[in-house]
């Protein structure tokens, strides 16, 4: 599991132009959004020399499998971890080794009580709650959850960060350069 010593930024990427940006922030921590297994191998060694993490949201990918062999084929490649809305392929990940961040999309008080039900079954690594601006919500999870709480989504000022790190949460992703500093 990762923990995170202060309140971090995790740059949020889906294009190579944003990738070459996050390389250069000061984020230890990149969330490829749109892993294409063309890309992958070059995108992980070049992450690692500059000293970065990377998680691949195995949802999105394109040409990687969203089962068993896919996870050993990222585990492979290098990745630290994977992120995912599915049950199923965190419980898979992490039976890989992989670490793991599981994205809920909160969209009313339900969701919240079946994502923190899902959490126990799942015992992510990591959740990542979205869209970010939700700090009741955050203080909420974060209360009951002893895993980091990631808010992401949506976060596009320093205040929203600070908002986000106010209620609780130990990291915020956003695709916002200008915030990964």
């Amino acid at each position: 599991m990762i923990r995170f010593r202060n309140k971090t930024v995790v740059a949020a990427v889906r294009t190579d132009e944003e990738f070459a940006a996050a390389l250069k922030s000061g984020c230890k921590l990149i969330f490829d959004l749109t892993p294409n297994i063309h890309k992958i191998s070059a995108r992980i060694f070049r992450a690692r020399q500059c000293g970065k993490r990377m998680f691949l949201h195995v949802d999105l990918s394109e040409g990687i499998g969203k089962d068993a062999a896919g996870l050993d084929y990222i585990k492979g490649k290098g990745a630290d971890g994977i992120i995912s809305t599915r049950a199923s392929i965190i419980k898979s990940a992490k039976e890989t080794g992989l670490l793991t961040v599981q994205r809920f999309f909160m969209i009313d008080s339900q969701s919240v009580s079946t994502a923190l039900e899902t959490l126990r079954t799942t015992k992510a690594d990591m959740i990542e709650i979205m869209p970010g601006l939700l700090p009741k919500v955050i203080e909420r999870t974060a209360a009951v959850s002893s895993v980091p709480v990631i808010a992401g989504g949506l976060i596009e000022s320093r205040e929203d960060i600070l908002a986000a790190f106010a209620a609780g949460a130990s990291a915020v992703s956003t695709g916002k350069r200008e915030l990964w500093r």
